[in-house]
């Protein structure tokens, strides 16, 4: 945690510069709720004219002030922020909040203005909240620290927004809804800090549940992304993106930039972050409420219980159109409702218990539905009528409700104080909503939520056998394309680039001649495809250049005339390299495989259905590089094609793994190839014989040599780092193999905890489990590599590999300071592993620029002792048994 971000959140002192004592301005607003709440720390006014703000001392300077500050609020011009910035540096003020307009959003000078002041910001290490923001509330500490009109109640949401005018709105619809925030807060233009920032900090607060987030844009999307991804699987973060569409303009060439459009993207993103994304502000609140008091659906499987057929048929309508299903009950669940429901009911899901159904008929419905093991959630259903009392009805269900096991969600659906549901959600812990699609949008979120983390922490399969890329090659051949000045590459070409990562291609000729087309038709064998071969032309058949299923000579002179006159006559600027011949392939389906690059989420993979009408059918799936087998599964799944591929009415499956190892491999070329802009493998054929690529077509990015070289940055989450891997040999001589940790490694991971001793378990985790959690082993092989660093030492013992070791590296999110652990399995302590694996993970720190090394070592842990004192470590001791050890590493040689 930031801990300057404790400076602005938890204020003890607070200096408001530009506070007012006219009525009406955004200086007087602040100090009134300041001043006039039930924030319990000294607050002083600044203002160069008066002497007194609203009956406090003023000060004409923040230097002037007596007391140390922790958070300074501007609300002066914004001309003059980049000069009470450097007064607030001068004066050592822990952090700033800037309510002034007048930076970025305003254009060029702006943005000037805002280099200023961040320049001066940094300057003096100082953290800054805005600009052009409402400010935030703090409603444990009573801090009002906004010029909001009302103070939010106290809960446990941490709510950020970057649209202050919202803000003022969510306040006046939390205070009907009596919801409650542990911080909320105006986020505006994020000059400095930014969604990533909060992020963190409130996913390690113990007061904050749920983070709820209102953006418009995201500026630094790699940090958010790995923000998301550490404290999703624990805390729901919830997003509400406005703007679906106006990012989206760019024109793209291919047929994967048409169907990646940012929106989508953007959506993919949040799903591979673990994050819920909602399209309504009720949407919004509604999850966070439902998540804070209810169990997450294992599935999207709902039944439903109502007094009238209607609603019950809309709730199914709308489950079934956004992608859930309707629980379909056993025999056993039919014949326990025939027993205690009346004749008249529908026999079927959803259980319709007519308009006279009496409340204890409610209760009974419920339990006998919760117990179902095809059921994941119940959606309760009232309507008015004569002969029942929401108030009855609640009683009734408040019975069962107490120990649920499911996700229990209800729409009331009359009018009036009688139909609040408040007893049913105070009591009972069910959120009533006012019509069924809300529930229904509720419970298919919360589904998505738990699918999402469960992908998060799924455990990939090995894959099927290793396979190392040419990238040099490959390198080479795409540097030379942009050095001549190209913007694609020539379809042999990228069949090259293919074949360097070692993915199956289709092998072609190129003829020069319609004569040399026939003798090479005649050498491969008929039929034959015939495509023109040029650098200037990318989707080939819109312009006449293919010629498919060529079945004699006179058809392949024939084919080869007609290519070269279509290109001639719709595109004559374009130079012709020759016409490619190649064997005729037929195999059942046709696919699309592609990336291109997002302006916010840099390389996306797109896979879907291929062939000419890709862009007429658009099924497409979207996922974010890096991919291993079980995300590569994910996104073949997202399509509808997929349920032909797995096998239709008599058909056979087609080779599925074969598609997942080639989306692994495509993803690797995407990482190790940023020259590339788009790509579009299109068709790659395939059945249950397996698959091959026939066309393929690249473009290349420019503006590759100009950018700055940091290390994968056309990429949002961090892959595999191998350039990590070594091999160093023991005291005994044996080799062992270094490298980080994948998540494929969870297997060897349970193997090594499990064999510690009590005491090595001891040393490494301060105490003793007799099983692994596995959410653990899940937490310790899935990390991220921007985050967090884990080397594993890995030897061969009877043909068969195994973990002997491993040492961690647990970043801040600044990159700063890092927590050190490490664990040796008994039998391999004692042979120089720790010392080494220490030392090279150290090493590591200091390239990815970690000044501070901290760890907690028990003072009986003799031997590592012995290793942090040999490399500088200082110590401090916590208690009678622990010591904290501490490395600068500025003063470590090398």
């Amino acid at each position: 945690m930031d801990n300057r971000l404790n400076h602005i959140f938890h204020p003890k002192t607070i200096a408001v510069i530009g506070a007012s004592n006219r009525v009406n301005t955004i200086g007087y607003a602040l100090m009134h709720n300041l001043v006039g709440s039930n924030y319990k720390g000294m607050v002083f006014p600044v203002n160069l004219k008066e002497t007194s703000i609203q009956g406090v001392k003023c000060y004409h300077r923040v230097g002037d002030i007596p007391e140390s500050l922790d958070l300074a609020i501007i609300a002066t011009p914004a001309a003059s922020v980049p000069d009470v910035i450097q007064e607030c540096g001068e004066a050592k003020v822990g952090g700033v909040l800037i309510i002034s307009s007048g930076f970025k959003e305003v254009g060029e000078q702006g943005q000037r203005l805002s280099d200023i002041t961040m320049e001066i910001a940094r300057k003096y290490n100082l953290r800054l909240l805005g600009p052009n923001c409402l400010g935030f509330i703090n409603p444990s500490i009573g801090l009002n620290a906004s010029f909001a009109g009302r103070m939010a109640k106290k809960g446990k949401i941490a709510f950020i927004s970057q649209s202050g005018a919202l803000c003022t709105s969510i306040l006046e619809r939390a205070k009907t809804q009596k919801m409650g925030f542990s911080h909320f807060v105006s986020i505006g233009d994020m000059l400095d800090i930014g969604f990533h920032d909060l992020i963190d900090y409130f996913g390690r607060s113990a007061n904050t549940s749920s983070i709820l987030i209102y953006m418009e844009s995201l500026a630094d999307a790699r940090k958010f992304m790995s923000a998301a991804r550490a404290f999703a699987r624990d805390k729901p973060i919830i997003v509400l993106k406005a703007g679906r569409s106006r990012e989206g303009a760019r024109a793209t060439l291919s047929h994967t930039g048409s169907l990646a459009g940012n929106d989508a993207v953007f959506d993919a993103a949040l799903k591979r972050a673990g994050v819920i994304r909602v399209e309504t502000i009720a949407q919004l609140f509604n999850c966070a409420q439902s998540l804070a008091i209810q169990k997450r659906p294992h599935g999207n499987r709902l039944a439903i219980i109502t007094n009238a057929g209607g609603p019950g048929i809309l709730a199914t309508d709308h489950l079934i159109h956004h992608g859930g299903k309707l629980a379909e009950f056993s025999q056993e669940t039919i014949d326990a409702l025939n027993k205690v429901l009346p004749e008249t009911w529908s026999h079927s899901n959803p259980v319709d218990l007519a308009g006279d159904a009496w409340p204890h008929l409610y209760r009974k419905a419920l339990e006998i539905c919760l117990k179902d093991e095809n059921t994941d959630g119940i959606l309760v259903i009232l309507t008015p009528q004569a002969l029942v009392q929401p108030k009855d009805v609640e009683k009734e269900l408040i019975e069962v409700t107490e120990r649920p096991g499911k996700t229990i969600l209800a729409a009331w659906m009359g009018e009036g104080a009688g139909w609040s549901g408040k007893t049913l959600m105070r009591k009972g812990n069910v959120p009533v909503y006012h019509f069924p699609e809300d529930a229904v949008d509720v419970f298919l979120k919360m589904y998505q939520y738990t699918r999402n983390i469960e992908l998060l922490q799924e455990t990939p399969s090995n894959i099927p056998e290793e396979f190392t890329p040419n990238t040099a090659a490959a390198h080479q051949l795409l540097n030379s394309a942009i050095e001549a000045g190209r913007s694609q590459l020539s379809e042999l070409e990228a069949k090259e680039i293919l074949s360097f990562y070692d993915m199956p291609v289709s092998q072609s000729q190129l003829a020069f001649t319609e004569e040399e087309a026939v003798e090479i038709a005649d050498s491969v064998g008929f039929p034959v495809v015939l495509k023109v071969v040029s650098y200037d032309i990318g989707l080939k058949t819109d312009i006449g250049g293919v010629r498919l299923n060529i079945k004699t000579p006179d058809e392949v002179r024939l084919a080869y005339d007609q290519i070269i006159h279509s290109i001639r006559r719709l595109k004559p600027e374009a130079s012709i390299l020759g016409i490619s011949v190649e064997k005729m392939v037929f195999k059942r389906y046709e696919l699309l495989i592609g990336a291109n690059k997002d302006p916010i989420f840099g390389s996306v993979i797109v896979f879907g259905m291929g062939g000419i009408a890709v862009e007429v059918f658009k099924d497409r799936a979207i996922e974010l590089p890096p991919l291993n087998m079980a995300l590569a599964k994910r996104i073949i799944e997202g399509t509808k094609i997929f349920h032909l591929l797995k096998g239709y009415r008599g058909i056979p499956q087609s080779d599925i793994r074969a598609v997942q190892f080639l989306l692994y491999k495509f993803a690797y070329l995407i990482i190790d190839c940023p020259q590339i802009l788009e790509i579009d493998i299109n068709p790659y054929v395939i059945d249950e014989r397996g698959g091959i690529i026939l066309d393929a077509y690249i473009i290349l990015d420019n503006e590759y040599k100009r950018k700055p070289l940091r290390p994968y940055r056309h990429m949002v989450i961090s892959p595999y780092p191998k350039q990590y891997e070594t091999t160093i040999r023991m005291k005994n001589a044996q080799q062992v193999f270094l490298r980080p940790i994948r998540p494929e490694d969870e297997p060897l991971e349970e193997e090594l905890l499990s064999s510690l001793s009590k005491e090595t378990q001891y040393f490494r985790f301060f105490g003793f489990m007799p099983s692994i959690p596995k959410k653990l082993l899940k937490r310790s092989s899935q990390i991220d590599y921007d985050r967090e660093m884990a080397i594993i030492a890995i030897i061969e013992e009877n043909g068969k590999k195994k973990m002997i070791a491993e040492v961690r590296l647990l970043a801040t999110h600044d990159n700063s300071e890092a927590e050190f652990a490490i664990v040796i399995s008994d039998d391999w302590q004692g042979m120089g592993l720790g010392n080494k694996m220490t030392t090279y993970i150290l090493d590591i720190a200091k390239k990815r620029n970690i000044k501070t090394i901290n760890a907690t070592v028990l003072k009986v842990n003799k031997a590592m002792i012995h290793i942090f004192k040999s490399l500088g470590f200082t110590f401090k001791s916590i208690d009678f048994s622990t010591y904290s050890a501490r490395l600068e590493l500025s003063k470590l040689d090398g």
